[in-house]
This record gives structure tokens, C-alpha cells and sequence, in this order.
């Protein structure tokens, strides 16, 4: 990866988007959005300690690095066994919140050693079905590499490969893109198309958990793209500023499975960033400065809506969100 990694991005998911068959930017939504947007405010970003373990130092640095690498399966979502009244994510969240305010924080060591069986005790996730079990030796498999990382090159330590970075989101996204399942980069029409949506989403979570401390400063945070998952552009497309074709949004209305890696999910993913872009631009010539992340808050918001909520969104069984 080169020092423009997000460049790169934008510009990759920018092609793709003036590619897209099965997705595509309704051009003449852009605009109108954009003024809808310029006096509309999400709740400030912050992470929620009834979900988070927040203001523990050294130990919040595990938490964030520890959740995050877990931080998918929205896919197997709808198999996993919730906590009354949460979503898939605040599940995993809390479950891991509670081990690290009972037991403490998983070393690096015994993150190296994780099975698919402890992780589905940790999540509470018994009786497994096939499905959740499949999710939960997925997430044995990103811990182990999150603990040998850690030992092979800090030390054992999550804050020295926090360090390491040297206050660069970007250094922050290389480090831990040395694990398979933070290389976001899929293929297309012959090129790859970055995402690398969790490896962002890490250095903007640190950033909101350490806000007063070194641990959380990059100083290129202000270039990260959108986290492309699979709500913004549900949003997107609610909203009209995406268009799907109709075979894909029948497949979607069915809650059939999309391919991980496909053509569609591809489209999807890059015409959103594409089109937060667009968005974000535009605003900025009405006068409105924001970041890429401020309007992910901001839709990922709107997108906890019962509107949104009552139409289904694509699923896809991917380590990637």
C-alpha cells in the first residue's frame, strides 16, 4: 500500500461506481440530498459503556482492538441468539463488555489460543445452531491472529501496536491489515477495490474511546472514507440516491444471501463511499464543512429508523462487516 491509501480508496470505489450494472448513483439526487443534509445533526459519535469497556486506559486499547476484530458476521446476524432488545453487534458488544469487567481483558496469549467452543461460551451462544457456529470459529480464527500479531511484533503489548502506528490512521490500517481478515481489497473487472471498512472503523473507535489520551490521535483521521457495510447503503438506496436493478432488490426483498466478493456487493459497497463523496463535496460548496465519518454517523443513524429497519437490507456472509 502506498501513503495515499485513501486516495486509493476513493478512487477505486469511484471507478467501480461508473462501472456498476446492478448499482448505480442517481446523479440528480446528489444535490437535493446534500441541502436535506445541511441542517440535519446526528448524536455526537460516542461509544456507550453499557456496550463498551470505556475509560480503563491501557485496557479500553485491548477492548476496542479485541471487539473490533470480531467487528462482523452482520451476514449471520439473523441466526445469532441476542440480548433482549439488541442488534447483532451491541450482542458481541456486551458479551465481550462483560468479560472484560469480570475477568478482566483476553491476553494476547490466550487470544492466540481461542477456540471456536470459548468463543461461543464468551458470546453466549449456546446451544450453537449451524450458522452461529460457523460465525463463531470464524471469530476464533481473527482472534488467534490478533494474539500472534501482538506477540510476534509488540510484544504481547495492544498498546505498543497502537503506538507503532505513529498517530497515522493509515500506518494504524497497514499494521493491522497483516491479518486476513482486515484485507479488505476485493476484486473487479481486473483491478482491486480497497475498502478495508473494520481497519478504519478501529482507528475512528479508538479515537472516540481515547479521546483525551495519545492512544487516540491520528492526524489523518479527518481522510477516512465511510465504514462501507451493508446500512449506509440501505440508507442510500431508501433515500433514492442509490439505485439497485431489480433483480438484485428482489434478491435482497427475499433476504437471499449475496455472494461476498460478487459483482453486486462489490457495486454496493463502492457506489456508497462513492456517493458520501459526492455528498460530502457538495456540501462543501453550500458552505457546510463535514467528514466522510461525520455523514456515516449521520446515515448509520437515520438507518435506526423503523422506516429502514422495516425493509431488508442485503446480507452477506463475509469477515468484512
Amino acid at each position: 500500500m502506498s501513503s495515499s491509501l485513501f486516495d486509493q480508496i476513493r478512487g477505486q470505489c469511484a471507478w467501480v461506481a461508473g462501472q456498476g450494472r446492478s448499482v448505480r448513483i442517481n446523479d440528480d439526487r446528489i444535490r437535493p440530498y446534500a441541502e436535506s443534509l445541511l441542517d440535519a445533526s446526528a448524536a455526537p459519535a460516542q461509544l456507550d459503556p453499557a456496550h463498551h469497556y470505556v475509560g480503563h486506559g491501557p485496557d479500553t486499547i485491548a477492548f476496542i482492538l479485541t471487539l473490533d476484530t470480531v467487528n462482523f458476521g452482520s451476514g449471520y446476524f439473523p441466526h445469532l441468539r441476542k440480548r433482549p432488545g439488541l442488534s447483532g453487534y451491541f450482542t458481541v458488544a456486551s458479551s465481550l463488555n462483560d468479560h472484560f469487567i469480570e475477568q478482566g481483558p483476553l491476553s494476547a496469549e490466550r487470544l492466540a489460543g481461542m477456540t471456536p467452543q470459548a468463543c461461543t461460551h464468551l458470546f453466549r451462544q449456546e446451544p450453537v445452531n449451524e450458522v452461529s457456529a460457523e460465525l463463531m470459529a470464524l471469530f476464533a480464527n481473527a482472534f488467534n491472529d490478533l494474539g500472534r500479531l501482538i506477540l510476534d511484533r509488540f510484544g504481547g503489548s495492544f498498546v505498543g501496536l497502537v503506538e507503532a502506528a505513529g498517530e497515522s490512521a493509515e500506518e494504524l490500517i497497514q499494521i493491522l491489515a497483516a491479518m486476513p481478515f482486515f484485507r479488505d481489497v476485493q476484486p473487479y473487472q481486473g483491478r482491486e477495490v480497497p475498502f478495508y471498512k473494520r481497519a478504519q472503523l478501529t482507528a475512528a473507535d479508538l479515537a472516540l474511546a481515547m479521546r483525551s489520551e495519545p492512544a487516540g490521535r491520528f492526524r489523518d483521521l479527518n481522510r477516512l472514507t465511510i465504514f462501507a457495510d451493508n446500512l449506509v447503503p440501505h440508507v442510500l438506496r431508501m433515500d433514492a440516491v442509490l439505485d439497485y436493478d431489480v433483480p438484485l432488490l428482489e434478491r435482497i426483498e427475499r433476504q437471499d444471501l449475496i455472494a461476498p466478493g460478487s459483482s453486486e456487493e462489490i457495486e454496493i459497497r463502492a457506489c456508497a463511499v462513492h456517493a458520501v463523496e459526492r455528498i460530502r463535496e457538495e456540501l462543501a460548496t453550500l458552505g457546510k464543512s463535514v467528514t466522510s465519518v461525520e455523514l456515516d454517523y449521520l446515515l448509520w443513524n437515520r438507518g435506526q429508523g423503523a422506516a429502514y429497519k422495516a425493509q431488508p437490507r442485503h446480507r452477506c456472509r463475509c469477515v468484512f462487516y
